[in-house]
């Protein structure tokens, strides 16, 4: 960028803190979003964290938030994280002045997030009604009944409805960051930031595969082996046969252990990485929506087409033009 040429306003996310906060859920969205940076390494985002005072963590400790409740009000983007009880969580309570906040910064405009439990925060501001939201499956019972009202979806790592997201527990915090960073930036800007925190930049399935599941056993005889020789052909033809054959295992072993390991048959969890490899490609390429369709492994151009409405509704050339960034 030119000397002479002013930088753009960064983007504002402020963070509002409420007593009980999972410290985890609150440091995420600074370390993420920080990592966020254009070609030239500037930064993206401006983080501001903010409260109705000093905070009690669910950990024993206090933080101490540099701005009031007014920060609400300057900000691009309000995330709450969650927080471990009592309130929106439990009573299904919320002080007048956080609510009143929360519904001014949604009323002019404001993307609103939240983070695991932080959607109780929402919810009893009303935020929420009559929308689609995910929280930790943990809490479904309970949040579930206190927010009837919400349409609740407790199988999946997050979910965006435009100006509103919300997402699941604790590490789906970080599943949520990276997709606002895809959604805002492209997916070269959210690769780099996920590999500056050492995490993947996008994971499968949802958050089903994390409940109470028992680990496979580390035998050397997983299905990780396989799947990273897949991804190696995604362009190529692969049969169920041949993978099984990959991993050593009779088909209704490999299918099994697939299914233990990922929460995906082995055919769904293919279909899904080459939808994947699709849309990066439409997003980094200037290819024909045939040659991306080829190169993805999903054959024509009407396959593309089929899959991608199917996954996120939306047709290959509308989803260029929203996510590709010069």
């Amino acid at each position: 960028m030119r000397k002479n040429q002013a930088m753009p306003p960064r983007h504002r996310i402020v963070l509002l803190a409420l007593d009980a906060v999972v410290p985890f859920d609150l440091g995420v969205p600074p370390q993420v979003f920080g990592a966020a940076r254009d070609a030239d390494r500037n930064r993206l985002y401006d983080l501001r964290v903010c409260g109705p005072g000093p905070i009690r963590t669910e950990a024993g400790f206090t933080v101490v938030p540099d701005h009031g409740l007014e920060a609400l009000a300057t900000a691009d983007t309000v995330l709450v994280p969650g927080i471990h009880a009592g309130g929106p969580v439990t009573d299904g309570t919320l002080t007048p002045e956080v609510g009143a906040a929360l519904r001014a910064a949604a009323a002019r405009g404001a993307r609103i997030v939240s983070i695991c439990t932080g959607a109780s925060v929402l919810a009893a501001a009303g935020l929420l009604d009559g929308r689609p939201a995910a929280t930790h499956w943990a809490w479904a019972r309970r949040i579930g009944g206190l927010y009837p009202q919400v349409r609740w979806d407790f199988d999946v790592l997050f979910v965006d409805d435009g100006d509103v997201l919300t997402s699941a527990g604790v590490g789906a915090g970080v599943d949520l960051c990276l997709h606002i960073i895809r959604a805002d930036h492209g997916a070269d800007v959210a690769n780099r930031a996920a590999r500056r925190c050492v995490v993947p930049p996008w994971r499968d399935g949802g958050q089903a595969q994390y409940i109470e599941r028992p680990v496979p056993a580390a035998d050397g005889a997983g299905t990780e082996p396989t799947r990273a020789w897949v991804l190696r052909r995604l362009a190529e033809p692969v049969t169920l046969e041949e993978m099984a054959g990959h991993a050593r295992m009779s088909v209704r072993t490999f299918t099994r252990r697939f299914r233990d390991e990922t929460g995906l048959s082995p055919r769904q969890w293919l279909l899904r990485q080459r939808v994947e490899h699709a849309r990066i490609l439409l997003e980094s390429t200037d290819l024909a929506v045939e040659a991306v369709a080829r190169r993805a492994g999903l054959g024509s151009a009407t396959a593309l087409r089929q899959h991608l409405h199917a996954t996120i509704g939306v047709a290959p050339s509308a989803y260029r033009r929203t996510f590709r960034h010069s």
